[in-house]
């Protein structure tokens, strides 16, 4: 699997309005003239220092958060001191500023905010919550993503990705285990991004949406067939099952002692290659594979607790055998 990784690099202030107007409840209070102006970071900054005058270190080109903090900072200074600190403040290409709780500014900050071109956003919701949201959104839409030819499958609540060379039948398993009752994510091309804390979420393409292409009969429409029970938007993936062509001359892994895993975009999870041949019921193994990935998960690990009970069992023989050996006087 050799996937080509892709972080997204800007979005314009116009996209970051409409996306969350509803969410936060975003109204402009300034011009739309800095609409077009690019966001290229992730991270907010809320300009505290550089109100008080040091900006050797302003994060300008960050989304700046005016809370009640900053607000009531600005209020107890003269009109004089205001525009010294606007001009300075303004001065900086700042992308957008978004003002929290429902503050309003002082007259003074939209007429610089206007002629600077920048878009001034105000929210009712309190500065936690309103960063919050916000960075929730940003760190969706920077994350750093791959595209995957596979198929993601969500298999009793695990996010299965099925791998293999093309035309192996990684879409009839993936059909098979829906018309089982779960739940299909994406096919053909899966886009894994990697959010906050390493965790990967896999998604479909918008073009495929839920669609599938089984050789000799075509595409079929999975949430036509099966209805909205057999689909889901995105999971995280947890496994990948990895379909390779049977070889008699390979040592395949029969206890699941040794453990090899995957890396996508820098993460590792489980990986298992499973051998094919005519006649082998694919889809029950990738079942047993993700209840056997929840007994790890609440601590059974089937394999190892199989060697321990093993290497118990020929401990307590070699023991009863000493013991024989002990009582033998001849």
């Amino acid at each position: 699997m050799n996937p080509k990784q892709k972080e997204k690099e800007s979005i314009t202030v116009e996209t970051l309005f409409v996306e969350n107007k509803k969410r936060l409840k975003l109204k402009l209070i300034s011009c739309k003239d800095g609409f077009h102006k690019q966001i290229s970071e992730r991270d907010l900054h809320r300009p505290g220092l550089a109100l008080a005058g040091f900006v050797d270190l302003f994060a300008y080109q960050r989304i700046q958060v005016f809370g009640n903090t900053e607000l009531a900072y600005l209020k107890k200074l003269t009109p004089a001191s205001r525009e010294k600190i606007f001009k300075k403040l303004f001065s900086f290409d700042i992308p957008c500023i978004l003002i929290t709780n429902n503050n309003a500014p002082p007259p003074e900050f939209l007429r610089f905010s206007k002629a600077s071109g920048i878009g001034v956003f105000r929210t009712p919701f309190s500065t936690t919550k309103a960063v919050h949201l916000l960075w929730d959104y940003l760190d969706e839409k920077f994350a750093l993503r791959v595209h995957i030819h596979g198929s993601l499958v969500d298999v009793y609540g695990v996010g299965i990705l099925i791998t293999g060379r093309s035309g192996i039948g990684k879409s009839e398993v993936a059909l098979d285990l829906v018309a089982h009752g779960h739940r299909l994510v994406a096919d053909d091309v899966v886009t894994i991004a990697r959010r906050v804390g390493g965790i990967l979420i896999g998604y479909g393409n918008e073009t495929l949406q839920h669609h599938m292409e089984i050789r000799g009969v075509g595409v079929i429409d999975v949430q036509a067939v099966f209805g909205i029970r057999g689909i889901r938007q995105q999971k995280r993936v947890e496994v990948e099952v990895e379909l390779v062509d049977w070889d008699s001359s390979e040592k395949y892994e029969r206890l699941g002692l040794k453990e090899i895993t995957s890396e996508i975009l820098g993460e590792k999870i489980p990986k298992i290659q499973l051998p094919i041949y005519p006649g082998k019921n694919i889809s029950v193994i990738v079942e047993v594979i993700a209840l056997n990935e929840l007994l790890k998960i609440y601590g059974h690990h089937s394999a190892k607790d199989f060697e321990a009970r093993l290497t118990k069992k020929m401990q307590s023989k070699l023991r009863s055998l000493k013991e024989y050996l002990g009582r033998d006087f001849e």
